[in-house]
């Protein structure tokens, strides 16, 4: 089996100590969230991941978050202009969402494709209840699995390094950039060690 990863979503909501397991991978949006809530994570061999030095030209990750937000928020936006889909009292269009990547709970991947030694979780958070786009989160460890797109999505890349298969090779992603796989691709997911992203696809009801 892989490694475990300690992501953003296992880190306690209150202060105090969270012992990490041996040899287990923390992503730096966990660090950054357990600073910020004032846990303190022990682990059984200290490790310092690329990128988070102070100083580093890396974006920190919640900045990415909120400027995936933001993204996710206008796609939105341009998505439902001139379509019908949900809407509030009077015809007006429904509320903005919000949805706090640090709430989120990741479930395991609910579709064949993943190897029994590749950990992929993923988290729905915009639906067809909101309107004609979808999005969500997704995190996998080492490995790749094949896809076929029957929808248009995009992906925004948070933490790792996620490689996109094709017949033309494979497309790199590092945090903050952002890929554009058409309807009908026929891909692989992979990383080498581990990645987290924000999907928006088109329609929203694709999987029926």
């Amino acid at each position: 089996m892989g490694r475990a990863v300690i992501t953003a979503d296992d880190v306690p909501r209150a202060g105090g100590d969270f012992v990490v397991p041996a040899g287990a991978i923390v992503t730096p949006l966990a660090r950054d969230v357990a600073r910020d809530r004032g846990v303190t994570l022990i682990e059984g061999q200290p490790q310092r991941r690329a990128g988070s030095a102070s100083g580093s030209s890396q974006p920190a990750a919640d900045d990415l978050e909120a400027r995936v937000r933001a993204l996710v928020t206008g796609l939105l936006a341009s998505g439902t202009a001139g379509q019908s889909g949900p809407s509030g009292a009077g015809g007006r269009p429904a509320p903005v969402k919000l949805v706090k990547g640090g709430d989120v709970r990741l479930e395991p991947f609910p579709f064949p494709g993943p190897g029994p030694d590749q950990q992929v979780q993923a988290a729905d958070v915009v639906t067809a209840d909101d309107g004609p786009m979808a999005a969500g989160y997704l995190t996998l460890t080492a490995g790749s699995f094949p896809w076929t797109l029957t929808y248009d999505e995009v992906q925004i890349v948070l933490e790792g390094e996620l490689h996109i298969g094709t017949a033309d090779g494979t497309k790199v992603g590092l945090p903050g950039d952002v890929l554009y796989v058409p309807k009908g691709s026929q891909i692989t997911f992979g990383t080498p060690s581990w990645a987290r992203f924000v999907y928006v696809t088109f329609p929203a009801d694709w999987a029926g």
